[in-house]
């Protein structure tokens, strides 16, 4: 799978309909107005503009001015991990050192898994669409949760920041074997 495409699928689940017509309106003299109107999804609205070649892997700077003008400051986090990362992203599937506290988490959080991601700051967009996409599965939400919160963060997500969210959420036992 093509990490830019990737990145623009993540974006596009990140956007309200009021962001994505936002994005359209700024698409005005890029798009026929025909072609905006049937626009539905980020993900159409990127592919009209990957055609057009307004933005590509190597050519970021327009989708990076979109996001600015919405104000969608996470979204542009991603963006600009992207092309930190060299536009290649690191393998969703394999656990790295900052995970483990997240094994610890998953395995003691059960339903509170949304208010510990609210508490983490995770938009309310983003916890809707991991619950959606992961239906009846708490323990698989609460994983892509925390996966998607370290990529929202970046370098950004410590676990300093986890341990005082576990106790925001008063669940200070998970916070007490995460610092161990």
């Amino acid at each position: 799978v093509s990490p830019f495409l990737s990145l623009l699928l993540s974006i596009s689940a990140g956007l309200s309909e009021a962001e994505l017509d936002s994005m359209k309106f700024l698409c005005r003299d890029k798009i026929t107005k025909r072609k905006r109107e049937s626009v539905r999804s980020g993900r159409e609205l990127f592919e009209i503009l990957m055609e057009q070649q307004h933005i590509g892997s190597d050519n970021l700077q327009f989708l990076r001015k979109l996001l600015e003008h919405i104000r969608r400051g996470d979204l542009l986090s991603q963006l600009e991990q992207f092309e930190e990362e060299g536009g290649f992203g690191t393998p969703d599937d394999q656990p790295d050192e900052q995970e483990k506290p997240n094994d610890v988490i998953c395995e003691n959080i059960g339903r509170d898994w949304k208010k510990l991601l609210r508490q983490l700051g995770m938009p309310e967009v983003k916890l809707d669409r991991i619950e959606a996409d992961y239906q009846f599965k708490s323990y698989e939400q609460l994983v892509q949760g925390l996966r998607e919160w370290q990529r929202w963060k970046g370098k950004d997500a410590k676990v300093a920041d986890l341990i005082k969210a576990l106790r925001g959420c008063h669940l200070n036992l998970v916070a007490d074997l995460v610092e161990e």
